[in-house]
């Protein structure tokens, strides 16, 4: 799924931004809860999207951690980008180490996808808008303002995020798909099984 995220996200246009089928996402995904094997690779890119998003928005507590909630929205406001950067990596350091290697192959796809943002129409800001809400969310429910503004401060977080993610994750996150992509390569018909699956209940059994 990140594999064609990384491959075909540059070159299209809105990824992440334009949603994919209702029905088929529907009917992807209860294949994959189901562990059956699906040819994503035929599919529209926007339904791979719209399934990774989905994905996100099930783990338990958030891949950023809502405990770790106040903190996250509270770093963009201290200090100049190398304190901010400085904060963020210690934040990343109390996150559990699935939830941690995920986000690397995550900030590379949108990486990438900013770097052809001329071409795609989705730069830092925008794919903040798009992604943001999946990554991280409050404890609790709040009122409606609340929540506007919430989602204001994670969009402002995750464009800094992937502004800055070589300097964040290390520059090798723009090579993460290097074995991916062979595994792929050697993989029949790049069908999906259960592994992807399996991922997702190891982050969501580690998050707090």
């Amino acid at each position: 799924m990140l594999s064609l995220l990384y491959q075909e996200g540059p070159s299209t246009e809105g990824i992440f931004r334009r949603s994919g089928s209702a029905k088929t996402c529907k009917e992807l995904k209860e294949k994959l809860d189901s562990g059956a094997e699906v040819d994503l690779a035929c599919e529209s890119i926007f339904v791979t999207a719209s399934l990774f998003k989905d994905f996100l928005r099930n783990i338990p507590g958030s891949i950023l951690s809502s405990q770790l909630c106040d903190k996250w929205i509270s770093v963009m406001d201290q200090g100049n980008n190398e304190e901010k950067i400085k904060n963020i990596q210690r934040l990343i350091e109390q996150l559990p180490r699935a939830n941690v290697v995920l986000l690397r192959y995550i900030f590379g796809v949108l990486h990438g996808i900013e770097m052809r943002s001329e071409e795609n129409q989705m730069n830092a800001f925008n794919l903040a808008i798009c992604i943001a809400p999946s990554l991280l969310w409050p404890p609790v429910s709040s009122t409606p303002d609340s929540e506007s503004e919430f989602t204001k401060k994670v969009s402002s977080l995750v464009q800094f995020l992937t502004e800055n993610c070589c300097r964040i994750f290390g520059e090798e996150i723009t090579s993460l798909f290097g074995e991916i992509l062979m595994t792929c390569k050697n993989r029949e018909n790049g069908s999906v099984s259960n592994r992807f699956k399996v991922v997702f209940y190891k982050v969501g059994e580690i998050l707090p």
